[in-house]
Order: C-alpha cells, then sequence, then structure tokens
C-alpha cells in the first residue's frame, strides 16, 4: 500500500506501545505514591493530606518541612520507603522524560521520512485545504489507491485526519512557492485548489500554473464572477459546490432512476468512472476500428471519441478506426479504468 509510510514498524502499533509504556510509568509512580501515603497514614495516623505531603518531599528529596512528627516506628517505615523507593521514584522520572523525548524526536524523524518519501513521488495529486471538500476528495483518492500529497496550514486538523490514515501530507501555505514545490508539484499530474477562501483559491492556482505550466489544476468557487477569475489564473476546471450540488437536486427530481443507478452503481459495483484517454502512435489500439478492439471484453464501454479539429463523435460507431491524436472517452468501473490506463496509456489522466 504506498500511502503507508515507509518505516519498519507498523505507526499504529508504535504509538500503542509508546502509549503503553507511559501508562506502566503512570501506575507505578502513582502506586509508589499510595503506598507510602497510606503506611504514614496507617502507622502516624496524620490526616490523608499530610501523609501525601510527607511522602512527596521525601520521595523527591526536597524535605524541608516536617508535617508529621514521626514516631519510631514511623521513621523505620520511613527509612525502608526510601530505601526500595527513591530507585522507583527516579527510575519512573527519567523514563517519563525519556519518553517525552523519544515522542518529540520520533515526529520529527518520521515528518523527515515522509518528505523524502514525498519527494520521490511522480504522477501523484496535490490536495490544496483539508476541509470538507479537501477531506472529500482525499477519500476519493485513497479509495482508488492514488498517491496524492494534502497541504494545509492546520497543523493539529493534519495530524489527526491524515496520520491515523497514512496519508502523505505538508503543514504550510500552500500559496508559498517552497510549500508547493516540497509538495513535488513539478512531477505530479494534477491540482487542487479546494481552499475555503477565492482569493486564496487564485493564488494557489496562479502559483501553481507559474511552477508547472502543463498539469491540471482544478480549483473550487464560490460563484460564476470567482470562477471566472480563478479559469483567467490558469486552472483547467472550475468546480462550484452550490452549482453542482443544484444541478444534482435537479437531476434527482427530473429523472430519479438514473441517479439511484448512479448512486448504487458508484457504491457497490467498485464504483465507475469515466476516463478521457489519449490514443498515441504506439498505442495497440491505433490505427484498428472500434469493433475491433478488445474493449467490451475488459468491461470498457467507448461514450465518445473526440477528433482535434471535429465535433465529438456521441456515441461512436463501432466503425469509427480510433487514430493518432484521437481522444477517448471511456466508461467502466474503477479497476477496470485503472487497468487500462497502466496498458493503455500510463500517462494519461482520469477524471471521474
Amino acid at each position: 500500500m504506498f500511502h503507508q509510510l515507509t518505516s519498519t514498524l507498523d505507526p499504529n502499533r508504535s504509538q500503542k506501545q509508546s502509549l503503553a509504556h507511559f501508562f506502566r510509568i503512570m501506575v507505578l509512580l502513582i502506586g509508589f505514591t499510595i503506598f507510602g501515603t497510606v503506611g504514614i497514614r496507617v502507622i502516624e495516623g496524620a490526616s490523608w493530606l499530610d501523609s501525601l505531603f510527607m511522602i512527596v518531599i521525601t520521595a523527591t528529596t526536597v524535605g524541608y518541612e516536617d508535617p508529621v512528627s514521626l514516631s519510631d516506628n514511623g521513621k523505620i517505615f520511613i527509612i525502608f520507603y526510601l530505601m526500595f523507593g527513591l530507585g522507583i521514584f527516579t527510575y519512573s522520572v527519567s523514563q517519563l522524560g525519556q519518553w517525552i523525548v523519544r515522542q518529540q524526536m520520533s515526529s520529527v524523524l518520521e515528518k523527515r521520512r515522509m518528505q523524502k518519501t514525498i519527494s520521490n513521488l511522480e504522477g501523484h495529486y496535490i490536495v490544496c485545504g483539508l476541509g470538507r471538500m479537501g477531506h472529500s476528495i482525499c477519500e476519493y483518492l485513497h479509495e482508488r489507491e492514488k498517491q496524492f500529497v494534502v497541504i494545509d496550514s492546520n497543523e493539529e486538523r493534519l495530524e489527526q485526519t491524515c496520520t491515523p490514515r497514512n496519508w502523505y501530507y505538508i503543514q504550510g501555505d500552500a500559496t508559498d512557492d517552497q510549500v508547493l514545490k516540497s509538495a513535488g508539484i513539478e512531477r505530479a499530474a494534477s491540482l487542487a485548489a479546494a481552499l475555503p477562501g477565492d482569493a486564496d483559491n487564485v493564488y494557489v492556482v496562479l502559483t501553481a500554473r507559474m511552477l508547472n505550466p502543463d498539469f491540471q489544476i482544478i480549483a473550487r468557487a464560490s460563484d460564476d464572477k470567482a470562477g471566472e477569475k480563478i479559469k483567467h489564473a490558469g486552472a483547467n476546471r472550475i468546480v462550484s459546490p452550490f452549482r453542482s450540488g443544484a444541478v444534482k437536486i435537479a437531476r434527482f427530481m427530473i429523472h430519479p432512476a438514473v441517479e439511484d443507478f448512479v448512486e448504487v452503481a458508484s457504491k457497490h459495483v467498485g464504483g465507475f468512472e469515466v476516463a478521457d484517454l489519449q490514443i498515441s502512435e504506439d498505442s495497440p489500439y491505433c490505427g484498428k476500428k472500434l469493433s475491433e478492439t478488445d474493449l467490451s471484453t475488459k468491461g470498457i464501454m467507448v461514450v465518445g471519441i473526440c477528433r482535434p479539429g471535429h465535433q465529438p463523435q456521441m456515441p461512436p460507431s463501432s466503425s469509427s478506426i480510433l487514430n493518432a491524436g484521437d481522444s477517448i472517452f471511456a466508461l467502466g468501473s474503477s479497476d477496470a479504468i485503472t487497468h487500462l490506463m497502466e496498458e493503455f496509456n500510463p500517462s494519461t489522466e482520469t477524471s471521474a
């Protein structure tokens, strides 16, 4: 699973072991303190507070005050308590300090290891913003086992969301050139600008387009006016959550059965996608009629052919010949589309 961090141990298992070690130390310290408090309480008959205070200043070797007048039995108890307990207390405190330092060092090393892995990614996706839309985009990519990097300025949100799922992430401002470069924008296949503000999305798109003039940029816009500005900044596609939601509601109203089929197919048949695939000269399908290809046997339905300078053929006839430079729109399950892309043209991008 390429989303997992390249570590020798399972991160979740390592975290559980570390927490278990921490709780063992705390139980030892608390048990050690309770034992001494009860001992002083029983032997000297002091109050619980005085007994606890006596044990704490004794164990920590502060001893600036004698809150309890000790009898001979109490003194003997304190002697044995210090002989056996001082080592336990010192060990527990030192282990607790090591645990804190180890946690901090582990976090730093984990981030360095993740950054090294990100620097080796190619053809991956970049998601700017981990809000509700950004989170949904990441879930979609994760379900289809796509490599992606999340960029967000909220470190706490990133750790809570990405760490349990083993998602790659970078904490920083997505409008910063260095942050985008750290995410491997020069080698990325596509970028999604899903920040809540239109101005931020404009700046992200503008910066990303300057760093990588050839890749796909899909951006969120709150309205058509903002969408035009973002498109002029360099975005290939603009998505308005309100408009998309309204169109989907209208489709449910007009064609409920069709939309139900789409929902069922997306969730229960492994999900289906429509892919835009480019025919190259060395493609095994170049020069063949559509009826001569084995696409249908692979669970792929060609719903359209787009030729340079011509109107798209939708649907195409079975006698249509696939030429170099043509684009075909293929419909199939997510797995079938993925296998087809690997065989057909590995450099092609897919749009759901």
